[in-house]
């Protein structure tokens, strides 16, 4: 079913409330100053049933200029809204700022409602439409309905009513199916039930029990019932204005400007990029780094704007700037916002988020401005490609993308799936392990890695590689997961840019190549060993028969690299196999007699007990055996 939300919006005493009575039969304002001064304040709600059967929220804004943040906090979310002006009175100041804040925030439709009718005469009612004509020929109100009324003695309500029951069929369905969003509007405590805050669902939908959580604080909640238009719902979507009584969080933990959403999705900011088209009426050029009062959705925030692409922005012109907050914001991309003056308080622009989760920027910076047009841009490939590309050091997974999209993809696996069959996207493990990464980030880790493995190759030309650790830390750094780097190498293994010898890696296609010399060496030292078996020979000891130190390390380290030598103790090497050896004789003699002492461990190698020992705490350090009392069991 479509969801319609319906505003006022209007100048001061121009019978907005009036209106909202006449047409609901509901009085919206409900503060004892409200009713003591004759004007609204804070926001009104209600809702009224249309001819077709559907029914249509309606918001009740205040059109008093120091009440304006109030106004913007109920406006962001209508659907269709009632443009108010009084027909004694005809446009006023307010009049012309809310209709300025609302096409900033892009209100696609509405109606004009000339209140008090009974008041003037034809002529004068000729008048004032034709003024209204002139001022709004190129806006969205350009070709709107006009409907003179009058509150009082009912002329001409029936005919705007069935108007706003057309314009309900015409209104573009919500985004239903994307994720829960709800600006919070109002909070306020009920007795026995607890927390009750409203607003109206923008996207999604929420059901009752469901967990949910609180920005910018990630306060989490569950929700413990719903009522829309004062009836108590199971569930509420986009479209909708809805209460929600929450269970577990005090009124404190919760205010205007909040939104509640779904656990663990979105992330507040300090910055966000955007484009800002700055309103012709301005007073004056918006300067870098000017003061301002951002609306969006119901919270007003305090920032300065950093003009990323001129050195100000002209009444009327467009810009890519930044908002530099005072405190966080929870959006998302393609929000719209307006903004204000700090002091006086006027509006004067206002435009679309383009990126709700930016890093500082240096101003006039092409590559960065580039970035946002592509984002701009809305080509959702590209967007996702590129918020792939910055998040690739952090190796995101489907969640982490879509925090950084700041915007409802509910098809991201299907266009992350393209992006990957195109190759521009490596996706690593599967399901909701999955991690994506650029292809330009890993051509640039590769490049790294074939450049230090290069250089290594070039001074130790008998090593395998550099071990697997190393490399991980000089590349990667100690953050990645063993998971993700594990799958990484077998990445590059497939590509043919490395190869892994065991615990080490080389640069594909390497070998080890031994001189004759070095040959000679090998075999010696190898051959010694061999027939030391369990009582093998010291590193000084086979050193000092070598006229060639140097390379005599560098054969002998490559042997132990190898695996061929196995050292157990600092200056104790055997043989691998003898080493398997050792350990299958321990495993054998301890299942047949219980355990085995360091004596008998000794005999059975036939060797002295300095190399018995150091066989055995090495077993027990690799968890084969362990002591109890002077004896060793199987671990």
């Amino acid at each position: 079913m479509k969801h319609i939300v319906i505003g006022t919006a209007g100048h001061i005493d121009h019978g907005k409330t009036t209106l909202v009575k006449a047409l609901t039969g509901r009085e919206t304002d409900t503060l004892k100053e409200e009713k003591d001064r004759g004007i609204s304040i804070n926001l009104g709600f209600t809702f009224f049933d249309l001819p077709s059967g559907r029914r249509a929220g309606i918001i009740d804004v205040p059109g008093h200029e120091k009440f304006i943040k109030n106004m913007l906090a109920g406006v962001s979310g209508v659907d269709i809204v009632l443009l108010v002006i009084a027909a004694d009175e005809g446009i006023m100041p307010q009049t012309r700022e809310h209709f300025e804040i609302l096409q900033l925030l892009n209100v696609k439709k509405g109606i004009i409602v000339l209140t008090k009718a009974d008041l003037v005469d034809e002529d004068w009612m000729d008048m004032i439409k034709d003024d209204i004509r002139k001022e709004f020929k190129d806006t969205f109100l350009r070709d709107a309905p006009i409907h003179a009324v009058s509150s009082r003695t009912k002329e001409g309500l029936d005919e705007l009513v069935n108007e706003i029951d057309k314009f309900t069929e015409e209104v573009e369905a919500k985004d239903t199916q994307g994720h829960f969003r709800l600006p919070v509007d109002r909070v306020f405590s009920v007795s026995g039930f607890g927390t009750v805050v409203t607003g109206t669902v923008i996207s999604g939908s929420v059901s009752e029990g469901e967990t949910v959580a609180i920005y910018p604080s990630k306060v989490t909640a569950k929700v413990r019932g719903i009522q829309v238009h004062d009836q108590s719902v199971k569930a509420a979507e986009a479209g909708q204005r809805c209460a929600i009584n929450i269970s577990n969080i005090k009124t404190s933990d919760v205010k205007r400007g909040d939104v509640i959403s779904v656990e663990n999705l979105m992330e507040p900011s300090l910055m966000v990029d955007c484009k800002l088209y700055y309103l012709k009426s301005a007073a004056r050029p918006l300067e870098n780094r000017q003061r301002v009062r951002l609306y969006h959705g119901t919270s007003e925030i305090i920032c300065r704007v950093a003009i990323l692409d001129k050195d100000e922005v002209k009444q009327g012109e467009e810009a890519y700037v930044q908002l530099r907050l005072e405190k966080p914001l929870t959006a998302q991309r393609n929000d719209r916002f307006v903004v204000r003056s700090y002091s006086p308080m006027y509006t004067i622009g206002g435009g679309t988020i383009i990126e709700p989760l930016s890093q500082k920027a240096k101003r006039f910076n092409e590559e960065y401005i580039e970035e946002l047009r592509v984002k701009e841009s809305g080509k959702t490939e590209n967007i996702i490609e590129n918020a792939v590309k910055n998040l690739s050091d952090t190796y995101p997974k489907v969640l982490d993308i879509l925090k950084s999209l700041g915007k409802n993809e509910e098809d991201i696996a299907d266009k992350l799936a393209t992006l990957v069959q195109g190759g521009r996207i490596i996706q690593l493990d599967s399901g909701d392990k999955a991690a994506y990464l650029h292809k330009d980030f890993l051509d640039e880790k590769i490049d790294q890695m074939v450049n230090i493995l290069e250089n290594f190759h070039g001074h130790n030309p008998l090593k395998w590689g550099m071990s697997i650790a190393e490399i991980r830390n000089k590349v990667f750094g100690r953050n990645i997961k063993q998971k993700i780097y594990d799958e990484l190498l077998k990445y590059f293994v497939d590509d043919k840019k490395i190869d892994i010898h065991g615990h080490f890696i080389s640069l594909s296609g390497f070998t080890i190549k031994y001189t004759e010399e070095q040959k000679d060496i090998r075999k010696s030292i190898i051959g010694s060993f061999k027939n030391a078996k369990f009582t093998p020979p010291r590193y000084v000891e086979l050193e000092a028969s070598c006229h060639d130190k140097k390379s005599f390390k560098m054969v002998f380290d490559s042997i132990v690299d190898e695996d061929v030598l196995v050292k157990v103790s600092e200056d104790c090497y055997f043989l691998s196999e003898d080493y398997e050896n050792a350990k299958s004789l321990v495993v054998s003699f301890i299942k047949q007699n219980g355990s085995m002492t360091l004596a008998q461990f000794r005999d059975e190698l036939n060797t002295s007990r300095k190399y018995a020992m150091a066989l055995m705490e090495n077993f027990d350090g690799i968890k084969l055996t362990k002591r109890s009392e002077d004896k060793r069991i199987l671990y």
